[in-house]
């Protein structure tokens, strides 16, 4: 049976989206998946299941956690393989940015297109903030966008929902950290 790795977006914030990672896991568990875990309370489970499409997978989580959490719960699902390649390439771009002050990678639920690709900043660093703080590149690789901040980052002005809003999907961020760590621990 796959293993999969599940990152839910916009849970535990304010009062009314709280989402225990107990009730994660009860409700991963009543969708028919096994050996479920989950890593620190920002959404972020993995799971064996005997579903074979991750769209299926998605669909399947998302009804469980609406059920149990009162609310919709965007889901975005990668197999353990298709996330150790992401992590091995955040953690590439990481070590060719030295320079770095933040790397936030923003998980897909599918590709962006062409042309919304096209609207993005040349990853040249000429990229700001839309504080007008801090260069920035955006690099999209596949189901992944890495947003690189170099120098003159202030803390919390990256923008995920401008993020998410340009490349037209739904989306869910992590820090570099949360992902190689994650990749380290679930997929490895």
């Amino acid at each position: 049976m796959p293993t999969y790795v599940a990152f839910l977006r916009a849970i535990n914030l304010g009062a009314t989206r709280k989402f225990p990672k107990a009730s994660i896991v009860a409700a991963t568990e009543s969708a028919g998946a096994t050996d479920v875990a989950t890593h620190i309370n920002t959404g972020n489970v993995r799971l064996t299941t005997r579903l074979r499409s991750r769209e299926r997978v998605e669909q399947v989580l998302e009804e469980a956690y609406a059920e149990h959490a009162g609310f919709d719960v965007p889901v975005i699902a990668f197999t353990a393989a298709e996330f150790a390649a992401l992590a091995d390439r955040a953690a590439a771009l990481s070590a060719e940015r030295a320079h770095l002050e933040r790397h936030y990678v923003h998980l897909l639920k599918s590709e962006p297109d062409a042309a919304r690709l096209a609207t993005l900043p040349p990853p040249t660093g000429a990229g700001r903030l839309p504080d007008g703080s801090g260069e920035f590149d955006v690099v999209v690789h596949g189901r992944a966008a890495h947003v690189l901040v170099g120098p003159g980052h202030t803390a919390g002005n990256a923008d995920p929902a401008r993020i998410e809003r340009t490349l037209g999907v739904v989306a869910t961020n992590r820090n570099v950290n949360v992902v190689t760590t994650i990749a380290g621990l679930w997929c490895r």
